[in-house]
């Protein structure tokens, strides 16, 4: 219970699963003036193929990621194929579950949106949580207002919204603007395509999407004004 209360204390992170790309954000906590804000990452890499992000405590998740990394390279060199999304998810969550239930050890505060590609080239989403579960998932959130989130994409995630990369990017941090207020400066996201490896948005090409969605509810606003001055008339 009380490592689901750190979860639920973490930044807000979201992953869409696309046609052929998948999408991870998260929230990006203000960072002090000096600080170097590279080293406060809530998105990381396990392989070549597979993206993780995280809410909840960073310690924890750092321990986490570095065995789930160490188990991807030794998978590769002992069947010499790379790991399937499914395998390093269950590897994850039965991790997890392992500290649930010794002496003397806390389990781990964090939930994990593990994404990426199958050899097979379909993309693939997967969320654990702190109690060693796993299920697999078109779209989620976890952290704060994680419910705000994903009832956000359960209205709003359909085949036709995700056909694109750029629908699919979109999706993803208007949802995030469901819960995050200033802007594209505080967001991280990343992408994944099907035959190239991770890349970064820059916070300049996430303005733009930003001021795009911002547009759209401006719009959306207006017509709805419209609409109930015409039926109070």
């Amino acid at each position: 219970e009380y490592a689901q209360e750190a979860v639920k204390k973490g930044s807000t992170a979201v992953g869409v699963r696309g046609n052929n790309v998948v999408v991870l954000g998260v929230e990006k906590k203000a960072v002090a003036k000096l600080q170097e804000d590279r080293t406060v990452r809530k998105i990381c890499q396990l392989d070549d193929h597979v993206l993780m992000a995280f809410a909840g405590l960073t310690a924890d998740a750092r321990v986490l990621i570095k065995q789930a990394r160490v188990e991807c390279q030794s998978h590769k060199l002992t069947v010499e194929d790379p790991v399937t999304l499914e395998y390093i998810t269950r590897y994850v969550a039965s991790l997890k579950q392992r500290y649930t239930q010794s002496n003397g050890r806390r389990p781990f505060g964090i939930s994990c949106l593990i994404t990426g590609f199958d050899n097979d080239k379909t993309p693939r989403l997967y969320q654990t949580d702190p109690s060693g579960t796993y299920h697999e998932w078109k779209a989620n959130a976890i952290g704060r207002n994680a419910k705000t989130v994903r009832e956000f994409l359960e209205k709003n995630y359909t085949p036709e919204n995700v056909a694109t990369e750029e629908q699919t990017v979109k999706l993803a941090i208007k949802a995030l603007l469901e819960v995050v207020q200033s802007g594209g400066k505080n967001l991280e996201v990343a992408i994944m395509r099907e035959d190239s490896k991770l890349s970064m948005l820059e916070v300049s090409e996430i303005e733009k999407v930003v001021a795009v969605v911002e547009k759209e509810k401006e719009e959306e606003a207006a017509t709805k004004k419209k609409e109930s001055k015409s039926d109070s008339k």
